[in-house]
Parts: structure tokens; sequence; C-alpha cells
């Protein structure tokens, strides 16, 4: 009898000892509860990229859902967001009062090249997370290795410059080609892929001008870009001098085939001020379905984002932009649903590397797989048109 209690007693302190164990595994990195999950974001909410307001806006009501409908594993999202005005060195100060003030488990989303570039090393010298960087800045994929707590998102600008010199090539072989570029490293990325896709096929550009993203206005360097002779214009920029450079291309008579990057190609917030039937041609690289974009009206991914948009993020432009910031919302919400109660700095890194999903606002044949080989998530892009009304993607 005594030995069968000492089995029992052995086996009930195992039995406890395994549930301290189980208890134990839970992981947390600073800003994480068993009911609370706080991450930051810096946003232009002010200044000459403000436009860039409305992808925060839609990533911040994409968690007010997730919360509504019972958070991750029970723990609701809370998301810090703190306006950067798209200047550097706001967003250090912006970043480190997300790290040592609100205490975030991560830094999510912060929308811009220079001014995640600004943040970066702080961030990995402190080893925390700086997760899907709304940029698609070379830089997060060549220097991975050196900043290993830092990781993009959308497909990278070279590669955007690469498939629009390759179209640009197939179509109109005999162009001439001019462009003008935002003076930053996204800018220069997106016309360095450029340049080398027509260099690979003997060409060369006309001519080439930069901007400052808080120039006041661009019309100079669409004057001197037209006396070049071009007859194909890349202009890669925010959506202020997106507008500024079609606006004052149509008011001097200047109409040569035209593509404008994939996060300035909005209708309601780029084309429509132009007036639709002077941009009508159009041409861009894309990763998401356009909102605006008739072809998916009975799209069973955009009716659910349109469903969501109107309960939590209601008189919202239902743009680009906005899928674009509910799309790396639900990016977000996957991984944190991967990390299970370890909600380590460490487990929400290795997470990021093991995703394998489909989003419903990416374009047919595009999706999200990650691995230790392959940490970006969105490679792949798809070129469109403007037909006057909306945009449609063209034949592979």
């Amino acid at each position: 009898m005594m030995n069968r209690r000492l089995v029992i007693s052995a086996a009930a302190a195992l039995v406890a000892l395994g549930s301290q164990q189980v208890y134990a595994q839970k992981k947390y990195a600073p800003g994480v509860t068993d009911t609370e999950i706080t991450l930051g974001q810096t946003v232009p909410m002010s200044g000459p990229a403000a436009g860039y307001a409305t992808v925060g806006k839609a990533l911040l009501a994409y968690f007010e859902m997730v919360n509504a409908e019972g958070g991750v594993n029970g723990r609701k999202i809370k998301l810090v967001q703190l306006d950067d005005g798209y200047s550097p060195p706001k967003s250090v100060e912006q970043t480190r009062r997300l790290v040592e003030r609100e205490n975030v488990a991560f830094v999510v989303a912060p929308i811009g090249t220079p001014t995640a570039l600004a943040v970066r090393k702080y961030l990995n010298d402190a080893k925390v997370p700086q997760l899907f960087i709304a940029s698609g800045a070379s830089i997060w994929d060549e220097e991975s290795d050196k900043f290993p707590w830092s990781l993009g998102w959308q497909p990278v600008f070279t590669d955007e410059g690469r498939v629009t010199a390759r179209h640009i090539l197939k179509t109109m072989p005999d162009a001439k080609v001019a462009a003008l570029y935002q003076n930053d490293d996204a800018g220069k990325d997106a016309i360095r892929g450029l340049k080398a896709e027509l260099a690979a096929a003997g060409k060369k550009l006309v001519a080439e001008e930069s901007h400052e993203v808080s120039d006041p206005t661009v019309d100079s360097q669409i004057v001197s870009i037209k006396a070049s002779g071009a007859n194909v214009f890349v202009m890669w920029g925010s959506p202020k001098a997106t507008v500024q450079s079609l606006r004052k291309a149509s008011d001097i008579g200047w109409h040569p085939q035209i593509y404008i990057n994939q996060n300035s190609s909005s209708v309601p917030a780029v084309l429509t001020p132009i007036g639709l039937d002077k941009v009508k041609g159009v041409i861009s690289a894309a990763f998401l379905k356009d909102p605006a974009d008739s072809a998916w009206a009975s799209d069973a991914g955009l009716a659910t984002w349109v469903k969501f948009m109107d309960k939590y993020n209601a008189g919202a432009a239902k743009d680009y932009n906005a899928a674009y910031g509910s799309s790396i919302a639900q990016t977000a919400v996957q991984l944190l649903k991967q990390c299970g109660d370890d909600l380590s700095r460490e487990n929400i890194m290795l997470q990021s590397r093991r995703l394998n999903l489909d989003l419903p606002m990416l374009l047919p044949g595009l999706s999200i797989k990650t691995s230790d080989a392959q940490r970006h998530p969105v490679r792949g892009l798809r070129m469109q048109q403007f037909d006057g009304k909306s945009w449609k993607v063209m034949p592979l």
C-alpha cells in the first residue's frame, strides 16, 4: 500500500510539474500580457507624404476587427500610432518613444524608406523586430544578414523598375525613355532596376531628373524632361509628386506613355484630382487588386474586404493604399497566431520566416511564403493600365 501511495504521489507531482512547465513555456516580449499585445507604428499623418496615412488607418481598422472577433489566441491587439511627418529625425524620436515609453512588442509597418532606415540600427541593436516595413527598398533584402531584425513586405523597388523596363522594351522597343524619381533610397532603387534592365538591351535614359519629397512642386523637372524628346515617361514618387507630374504634363500638352509607381496609383487620391480622361493609358506595376477596378466587382476576396472597410473603416477611401495596409495587418495577425504563447521577440522573428498564406487582395497567382532562405513576404508583380475608369491587369 505504501509503495502504491508513493507511486500515486510521484505521478501527481509529475503532473503538477508538467503543468508548471507548460505555464512556464509562455514567453512574452515587452508589451505582451495574457490579454493584450502592444504594437507600434510610425505614420506620416502630416507633412508632404500624409497621403500614406491611409495605410495606417487601414492597419488600425483591421486590428479593431480582429479584436471585435476575440483577438489573437485570446489577446487583443493594441496599436500605438505616432506621427513622424515622414521626417527621419522625427521618426527616430517617435520610435524611441514606442520602444522605451510605450513598451511595444515590435514595430509594424513603419511607413517610408528614409524614416525606417533612420531607426533600423537602433531597433536592431535593441533586438526589437521592425516588421513588414511599408517600403520596397531593396536594402531590406540586401542587408538582412547585417540587420536581421528588419523585414520588408512588398516587392522590392528594383524589381518594380526591372518589370517596368521589360514592359517598355516589349511594347515600345524604340522608346526614348526619361525618368523622374524621388531622391531617396526608394526612388534610387526603382531607377537602378529600370536602368539596369534597359542597359541589358543596349538602351539608356534620354533624361533623368530627381526631386525631394519636400519639394513644393516638380513642374520644372517635367518641363525639362519634355524638352529631351522622350516619348516614355517613368514617374516614381509620392502621391503628391505624382499628381503634380501628371497634371503638369497634361497642362503643357505633353502626352508620352506614362508609367507610375504602385504606391501612387490610387484612383481616388491620385488620378481623379487630375481628371480621369487626362490619365487614360497610364501604366503601373502592381501586386494588389485595386478596389476601384470594376474587373473585381464579383471577386469574393474584394467583397470580403469591402465588408470589412464599411464596418471598421467607414468613410475612408477604398483605394490601393487601404488594401495595402489591411493586407500587412492580415500578415501580422497570421504571424501572431503562429507564435501561440511564445510571444518572445526571438520567436516573433522566427515565425516571420514560417509564413504561408494567401491574401484576398493579392493579385491572382501571388501569395506569401517565407523561409530561412527566402525571408521577404511578397515577390511577384503584374502590369496594369488605366482605361479611363479603372485599372486593368494586363496579360502576362
